[in-house]
């Protein structure tokens, strides 16, 4: 949201008519980030401009219609080149960012295939000048070091008619949330017998057989990691030599995007590589790695301007990344939307897991919470995860809510009207409601889909690991199955998934093993005592429409 601020050049020596493009964001350090003063003016910064783009509600109408099945122009995507033609900024947009730039002597920058960001690296003294308010600090956390600025910054309002935000400027990195059980005060848990989940309970659960693997060539998926979140091809080499056994499947992962870092290898990264390329068995598989080591780098915003800046990349792409919906920016979430339309229009299929918190507690005043929604799991426009248990956890059982799995309702975002109907279902039939005032049940409603999401065995720096647990497991899972869907859909010669909701919610459940039992967690309070959204017959905003059951699934979307 633009707020009109004049009286804010008073406050933070802005111009007069300036406007903060992102008023709402939350600009303090989260915990464990330690202050370590102000940065040299001689010290240099990269920031990240995304420029107004043209079109949008056109772009909106075309995901619509490629992506619903009943569309005469479902599954007629569009290439890089068509999106770039479409919303691209106009000359106009270009010239006068680009003018201001280089008037304060920012000129060292680099675009985007789609024109619609601009890199520049400036000095801090350049960085202040441009946007009047900020002010660059240090941050510490442990070896890591960021660049932010603590204080709002605002643009003349002449230019804020040709930006909808400046990356690098103020978000902080969330953690990654994908841990281990095994360890308890320091001291790794006996193993006893429980024997935890591994690609043969998931392919027996989801009915893959040892047939269901890939084999079509064009096909592709990848997951994506953040800030020093590294897997080690050692480490899915000596996984798929314990666990790969009974399909075929690659060893190797084809292709690196981004730089690998030295050092351990994340639980994380090799949580998502190695399931994915499991359930997504013998499919070319790409990792995007973003190490964050620069210090004014938003790692997740690097790797949308990758998808802005390749005209071929995989067509299902699963990444274990969220924040808080109510400490970002409304224009800035506003506009990464927009850059998932853009890879639904290209028939991409994003999905994101819907995290690790149940439905999330912000505290409002003394006495007073309400639930707290992740974004982008909130984002209309991508495929969000849930997590399940099994109800016999030494069994392979059927399935139950895990009770850290997220999910809820966007307060930024509107439902979406394919998912209008599911929802006022469970709504309506829901008897044992949260309170009014926790949630807002006009909002777009999270998760879609879930898998399991507790106790996978994960081989990390060459030692098997038991008992990882996160929907950060689920969402690989959930992606390479889909990857399969795909390949057997392009042996037919037919597109790909593309953005898979409105079509998920036409099938009503169909192909999905119904989640029904369980609630997660919520706000330990008096009002809700620990409890979120519980699980019910058909969709529910814990585990959506349920899990996988391949061949069924394969058959509901085999067209």
């Amino acid at each position: 949201m633009q707020t009109l601020i004049p009286v804010f050049a008073v406050l933070c020596s802005c111009p007069v008519w300036s406007i903060r493009l992102e008023a709402d964001q939350d600009t303090s350090a989260p915990e464990g980030w330690q202050h370590a003063g102000r940065v040299a003016p001689a010290d240099r910064v990269e920031l990240t401009f995304a420029l107004r783009q043209q079109n949008v509600d056109q772009l909106r109408e075309l995901l619509d219609l490629v992506s619903d099945p009943d569309s005469p122009r479902y599954g007629k995507f569009l290439s890089l080149e068509d999106v770039a033609s479409l919303v691209g900024p106009s000359q106009l947009t270009r010239k006068v960012v680009w003018s201001w730039l280089q008037a304060h002597g920012a000129d060292d920058c680099r675009t985007v295939a789609t024109h619609d960001f601009l890199q520049c690296d400036m000095t801090v003294r350049v960085a202040e000048n441009l946007l009047p308010g900020s002010e660059f600090h240090r941050y510490l956390k442990g070896q890591r070091s960021l660049v932010r600025s603590p204080a709002p910054y605002s643009v003349h309002d002449d230019l804020s008619k040709h930006l909808d935000f400046v990356g690098g400027v103020h978000r902080f990195p969330p953690e990654i949330e994908a841990v281990s059980r095994a360890w308890a005060n320091g001291k790794q848990r006996e193993a006893g017998f429980h024997l935890g989940v591994s690609p043969a309970v998931l392919r027996t659960r989801y009915n893959l057989t040892a047939a269901d693997v890939g084999s079509a060539e064009n096909n592709s998926q990848a997951v994506a990691q953040f800030l020093e979140q590294f897997y080690h091809p050692a480490d899915l080499a000596e996984f798929m030599t314990l666990f790969g056994s009974g399909f075929k499947h690659m060893s190797k992962v084809a292709r690196v995007v981004g730089t690998q870092g030295g050092g351990k290898a994340g639980v994380e990264a090799s949580l998502d590589v190695e399931y994915i390329m499991s359930t997504g068995a013998n499919v070319s598989t790409w990792v995007f790695t973003n190490p964050g080591r620069h210090e004014t780098q938003e790692p997740f915003l690097q790797w949308m301007l990758l998808l802005s800046n390749m005209s071929a990349v995989p067509w299902v792409h699963t990444i274990s990344y969220g924040d808080d919906e109510d400490s970002l920016a409304v224009a800035y979430m506003t506009r990464i939307n927009i850059e998932f339309m853009k890879a639904g229009v290209r028939g991409l299929s994003i999905l994101f897991a819907s995290g690790d918190s149940g439905a999330g507690c912000r505290h409002l005043t003394k006495g007073s919470n309400a639930f707290r929604p992740s974004f982008p799991a909130s984002s209309p426009y991508v495929t969000t995860v849930g997590g399940t248990s099994f109800k016999n956890p030494f069994k392979v059982t059927y399935e139950i809510t895990d009770y850290i799995s997220g999910g809820g309702f966007s307060n930024v975002f509107t439902m979406p009207d394919y998912q209008v109907s599911a929802v006022n279902s469970y709504l309506k039939a829901m008897q044992a409601l949260p309170p009014s005032a926790y949630f807002n049940r006009s909002g777009r409603a999270y998760p879609d889909i879930a898998a399991l999401s507790e106790n996978y065995w994960v081989v990390t720096n060459r030692v098997p690991v038991p008992w990882v647990s996160g929907t950060s497991a689920s969402t690989p899972v959930v992606g390479g199955i889909l990857s399969l869907i795909n390949d057997r859909r392009f042996l037919k010669g037919l597109p790909s998934l593309g953005f898979l909701n409105p079509r998920l919610y036409k099938l009503q459940g169909q192909g999905l093993f119904d989640v029904t039992e369980g609630c997660h967690l919520g706000c330990l309070d008096e009002q809700v005592e620990g409890k979120g959204f519980c699980a019910a017959p058909s969709w529910d905003p814990v585990t959506g429409w349920g899990t996988p059951n391949y061949p069924a699934l394969l058959a509901a979307l085999l067209d």
